[in-house]
């Protein structure tokens, strides 16, 4: 393909994207999958050049451009080299008009800008969300060490003590120690919300929102495979994929157990006020992993961040029936905004009299609120709000 056809496909791939996002389609990742796949004639040469302009695009803008194009020009005001290929050849864009519009930058859309700058996130703070985020790695302890393990490529130690981490893009799939279970992908700051659930062997430790069960391995890892770690969802298609990583991890004492949606109680009778940890990472507006899902800011909007506060509400509730007296819930959201946060919590203690927070004594991170803040500028991890609660 021609740099210019390129350009082009990365136009139409951003179409569909521009139009899911509004439609609550498909994520952009599986646009472009399919994409490729329905176009065998591009090389993985052309594959990756495509990948590259259409995630620079919309990384480039703001709020959600009106079309793939407009995309495009945003982002050859940024790199100046892709205004030329707009020239109107064979399978290329067309010339760049007079009075055309490219589409708005920015961080995000006018009224998230407002909420993050109100949860004290603006300047390098906000710009460091758009920024490509690296690859961390945890390594499995049920299966060795941080200083034993052999990796393809050394990486850089974090200071979690199972992290390493290499740079964004690396192929880990296919190296032997991923293939085995050693390691898992997990970013830096997904470890350290592990941590602060403070998982010990023989425990009970309840993974409210589990999903394909990233933590729960995690929290499998530090009981060394000893107690009752239960993984539940509601989302079937996501916990149907962790039995088989546990499989590979070696942690064979999770149980998973598939939700109804509000009938999560019920449906975890035998373990009311049988847990010493719920870990509570809630659905949220995902804007601590922007950089990873660059075009999910344009598909927020109020109502939808109005129904996540409710969600999180109702979860932190269950929890308090899951959990032993003198136990603790873990509240986790990758949000950075304060409603899904630090205000959430506080909303929660004035209403629960006699649970407390903990502080975190760590080694990264901020204290914000009753919690600890973790952010892509300070501590180069996905944004995160973290809380321990602990119950009287």
């Amino acid at each position: 393909m021609t740099p210019a056809a390129r350009v082009q496909s990365a136009i139409g791939i951003l179409d569909t994207i521009i139009e899911a996002a509004q439609n609550r389609g498909a994520p952009a990742d599986r646009i472009i999958a399919e994409w490729a796949r329905n176009n065998r004639y591009a090389g993985s040469k052309d594959r990756r050049a495509i990948r590259e302009l259409v995630y620079g695009a919309i990384r480039s803008c703001g709020p959600v451009p009106l079309t793939g194009r407009a995309a495009m020009l945003r982002l050859a005001e940024v790199q100046p080299e892709i205004a030329p290929l707009f020239d109107g050849s064979n399978y290329g864009p067309p010339a760049i008009g007079d009075h055309e519009n490219p589409a708005e930058g920015g961080v995000a859309a006018p009224w998230v800008v407002r909420h993050l700058s109100k949860s004290w996130i603006s300047g390098e703070e906000a710009d460091a969300l758009l920024e490509r985020a690296p690859l961390d790695l945890r390594v499995n302890t049920l299966k060795t060490t941080r200083d034993n393990v052999t990796l393809e490529i050394e990486g850089e130690n974090l200071l979690a003590p199972e992290a390493v981490r290499y740079p964004s893009g690396t192929q880990v799939e296919q190296w032997p120690a991923y293939r085995e279970g050693m390691v898992e992908v997990q970013d830096h700051g997904s470890q350290w919300a592990c941590k602060a659930v403070d998982a010990k062997p023989g425990e009970t430790i309840i993974d409210l929102c589990a999903g394909a069960g990233g933590k729960t391995l995690s929290l499998a890892a530090a009981m060394e495979n000893r107690g009752k770690l239960i993984a539940s969802d509601t989302d079937r298609g996501r916990l149907s994929r962790l039995p088989p990583r546990a499989e590979k991890a070696g942690a064979g004492m999770i149980e998973t157990v598939l939700l109804n949606p509000n009938k999560e109680l019920a449906m975890l009778s035998d373990h009311h006020g049988a847990a010493d940890a719920v870990l509570v990472d809630a659905p949220c507006s995902g804007t601590g992993t922007w950089r990873r899902n660059p075009e999910a800011r344009w598909r927020l909007n109020k109502p939808e961040l109005l129904r996540f506060a409710e969600i999180q509400a109702r979860l932190l509730e269950i929890a308090t029936q899951l959990v032993k007296p003198g136990g603790r819930i873990i509240y986790v959201t990758c949000s950075l905004l304060d409603e899904e946060g630090k205000d959430r919590v506080e909303k929660f203690l004035a209403a629960h009299k006699g649970w407390t927070a903990t502080a975190m004594d760590w080694p990264i991170g901020r204290a914000h609120g009753q919690g600890t803040r973790l952010t892509p500028f300070h501590d180069g991890t996905d944004g995160f709000f973290i809380a321990s609660l602990s119950s009287p």
